[in-house]
């Protein structure tokens, strides 16, 4: 039995909601944008969010869509949650979020939703509201939109090596490249293009008041070792803190040393930890 009931919360309570994101901005932004995008009422949304807590004090959520995240989740909560989920059919292809609650909540879900692709434990998030002390390079900007067909290419290749699989299996290849199109027309891609090649890209993938959370940062393999990763990272940063948001964040594999290293030298500076569970 649930010590207090997990309920799902509609648009009449979108401030207590928002309340809680808030207060954990940088590993809630996916699911804010959302939210600010579709609102709560789940036929407009692509996910579904629960609350935990009592109706007036609102402790932790779950969104439940595309992707499982928990927030705020104390362990009771993430209990609660578990035993919300357990008995659906897992329709999520990642869990994702602050480390301690992913980690609980698959304790509770791995007996019934069988062996993830990967578990990724330990995944920083990294921040910095700063300007970069490196100079930026000059040649990064924002992606054109006559440039998706070159763009398209380097972001097929880049989800393919940091996930595993590529978006383009099982039909997602429409989808996928209509998700590229928006970013690149939102004026959220950041690309460094030679000889009609891109040869480094970066994505402004949420937007929130608070923060703007970079993703798909990728390099061509030809132009590894070159040194012109955190250059470009900071031209990414320069110009979302002056254009998009106060903060500009991320989250990395723990051993993705060299990506770590170029997050350091344009002042990122650590936020906490994210964990994904992929299927």
């Amino acid at each position: 039995m649930l010590t207090m009931p997990v309920r799902q919360l509609g648009e009449t309570e979108r401030s207590a909601v928002m309340r809680v994101l808030d207060s954990d901005p940088y590993a809630t932004a996916q699911v804010a944008e959302r939210i600010a995008v579709h609102g709560l009422s789940w036929w407009r949304s692509d996910g579904r969010i629960y609350g935990y807590g009592a109706r007036r004090h609102l402790e932790s959520l779950l969104w439940s869509g595309a992707h499982l995240t928990p927030i705020l989740a104390t362990p009771p909560a993430v209990e609660a949650f578990a035993e919300l989920v357990a008995g659906e059919h897992r329709v999520c292809s990642s869990i994702v979020g602050r480390a301690d609650a992913v980690l609980g909540l698959w304790d509770r879900l791995a007996g019934a939703w069988g062996h993830p692709r990967d578990v990724r434990p330990n995944q920083p998030i990294l921040a910095t509201g700063e300007l970069p002390a490196i100079r930026p390079d000059p040649a990064v900007r924002l992606a054109e939109n006559s440039e998706i067909d070159i763009v398209f290419p380097a972001a097929v290749a880049m989800y393919t090596e940091e996930v595993g699989v590529s978006p383009l299996a099982d039909g997602g290849g429409g989808g996928y490249k209509r998700r590229v199109a928006e970013l690149v027309r939102s004026r959220r891609t950041y690309v460094r293009v030679e000889n009609r090649q891109v040869v480094f890209k970066a994505e402004l993938a949420v937007v929130t008041p608070h923060t703007a959370q970079v993703q798909g940062v990728w390099v061509d393999p030809a132009w590894r070792g070159r040194g012109i990763a955190a250059p470009a990272m900071a031209a990414v940063v320069t110009d979302a803190l002056g254009r998009v948001a106060p903060t500009v964040s991320l989250y990395v594999n723990d051993y993705n040393h060299a990506a770590r290293r170029v997050y350091a030298r344009c002042g990122f500076r650590s936020a906490g930890t994210f964990a994904t569970i992929l299927f």
